[in-house]
């Protein structure tokens, strides 16, 4: 039975797991690139798309999420891959998760502080950042006010289809928001990647438009490997 308490819960009930089963692009880039392993953390995990990801590249995941639904996908997902030591779920709120300083090496965090309110994303934020080791590295994509969904310019004035969970977030992120955040001192990161864009979304439910920002980065005085997503100008085989 769908529990009302859990929005996800049909989403990730159905057959066709919604997200899709596809890493995100730019956490798969990275991930191609560096050489692996260590601790992770995947927050908001959802059906665990990142999750296998990062284990499948030899990382030491916990995914934590609200929805019992999508971790359980998670579970089944992991042990369909073999990967299944590799990953730990933990039904929690990203509020209470506990983060200690300087043991994470890939922390991810897609639409999750946006499922919160702005003051608790800013606090999980500091301790997100905090967590991170020296060679670590941080994803993070949020919901912007160019969202269909937003009850904020410019967002609010579209007519594009709105996201079948759109109920589920709180915070809409304002332009160049989450850059501020990154590139604050206090954050100690140093950015790879930053982008704020409208992007169609046909992997649940009726198709409909999202506004989103897209962070990759990682503590600042590291330097791995990075050409880009996609590489520019792979070096080619002899």
């Amino acid at each position: 039975m769908p529990q009302t308490a859990d929005p996800f819960f049909e989403p990730y009930d159905r057959k066709d797991i919604a997200y899709g089963d596809a890493p995100t692009a730019a956490i798969a880039a990275f991930l191609d690139q560096i050489e692996c392993g260590g601790t992770a953390i995947d927050l908001g995990a959802g059906a665990g798309r990142d999750t296998i990801a990062l284990a499948s590249a030899g990382f030491q995941v916990t995914a934590v999420d609200l929805s019992s639904r999508g971790l359980k996908r998670v579970r089944e997902r992991a042990e369909a891959a073999g990967v299944e030591k590799l990953v730990t779920t933990k039904e929690a709120d990203v509020r209470e998760v506990d983060l200690p300083q300087n043991s994470i090496d890939a922390l991810i965090a897609t639409t999750v502080l946006d499922h919160i309110p702005a003051a608790d994303a800013k606090r999980v934020w500091q301790r997100m950042t905090e967590a991170l080791t020296d060679t670590g590295m941080l994803f993070v994509e949020v919901h912007t006010t160019e969202d269909p969904g937003s009850d904020q310019k410019p967002g609010c004035d579209s007519d594009a289809p709105i996201s079948e969970t759109a109920g589920a977030v709180v915070n809409y992120f304002r332009p160049n928001q989450l850059a501020r955040w990154a590139v604050d001192p206090s954050s100690r990161l140093r950015v790879l990647r930053y982008e704020e864009r409208q992007e169609w979304d046909c992997t649940h439910g009726p198709e409909h438009l999202h506004g989103k920002a897209i962070l990759l980065a990682v503590r600042e005085g590291f330097y791995p490997p990075w050409f880009g997503q996609p590489a520019a100008f792979p070096r080619v085989d002899s």
